[in-house]
């Protein structure tokens, strides 16, 4: 088990394979700073290599996810100059990249204000769980500003001709328009429903064998940028490696045995 970091801005939680990362800035509907996005990573350095966290569950307290970018970390950066805009702005880019590149299941569960670096988090999640009432935009060209970081991974989810449209609006929509989108694979009516999707999608990552989620993952992100020969030259020396590892073995022998593999107990 991992020895995970003291946080001042998260809550963490680790249970049955299952790290929940709750966003803890309530006074600021968790308004993401610097030290939050230390934080974050530190976190996600922690686990990265630890085979007993399955999935990992990021949500917001008090019923918003998170409403952005800190403000308050914008001001000490302007008295610092140009740099310190860059440097701020920049470490939120890196956060999205570990974060979508994590060998866990990133679920992100959304409620509340879904805003600018809150809308960043839920792009890189491998399962976005929204309430239908969650409010959802890029509202940084109203305030003067660009998505800088953001942009990239919007683009990716959503294609280019929405992300253009709302982010050149900084239009506010709702979970059933996200999920019309394709920003979230669910929309919930009410708390309820929310709490036992996420058990369901939970249930349902246990079944897989994490090893070969990792490895799942990492080769779906890759057909975005990488040669389709050279990635399904790739692709085949990995499958040839899972069949032949524990994994494999004990997926195979479970399969003819009828019973559920060790992962799956």
């Amino acid at each position: 088990m991992s020895e995970l970091p003291n946080c001042q801005t998260l809550l963490l939680e680790q249970a049955e394979g299952v790290l929940y990362i709750t966003l803890n800035r309530p006074d600021s509907r968790n308004a993401m700073g610097l030290a939050m996005v230390e934080e974050l990573r530190a976190v996600l350095r922690e686990v990265c290599g630890d085979t007993n966290v399955r999935a990992l569950v990021l949500r917001g307290a008090d019923g918003h996810f998170c409403a952005g970018g800190d403000i308050k970390d914008m001001a000490e950066a302007r008295a610092k100059g140009g740099d310190a805009y860059r440097e701020l702005n920049r470490a939120f880019g890196s956060l999205l990249e570990e974060a979508q590149a994590a060998p866990q299941v990133l679920i992100a569960v959304l409620e509340g204000a879904v805003l600018g670096g809150g809308f960043g988090l839920a792009c890189v999640s491998d399962i976005a769980i929204a309430h239908s009432q969650a409010k959802f935009g890029l509202p940084e060209t109203s305030l003067g500003i660009l998505p800088a970081q953001i942009a990239p991974f919007v683009v990716r989810r959503i294609g280019l001709t929405q992300a253009r449209r709302l982010a050149l609006t900084a239009a506010r929509f709702d979970g059933a328009e996200a999920l019309r989108l394709g920003l979230v694979h669910f929309s919930e009516a009410d708390d309820l429903a929310l709490v036992e999707r996420l058990a369901e999608c939970l249930r349902q990552v246990r079944q897989c064998a994490p090893g070969a989620n990792a490895a799942t993952k990492a080769l779906l992100l890759a057909s975005e940028t990488e040669n389709l020969g050279n990635l399904l030259d790739h692709a085949a020396g990995q499958f040839a490696e899972a069949v032949t590892g524990a994994e494999g073995i004990e997926g195979t022998l479970a399969f003819v045995q009828k019973r559920k593999p060790s992962w799956a107990q």
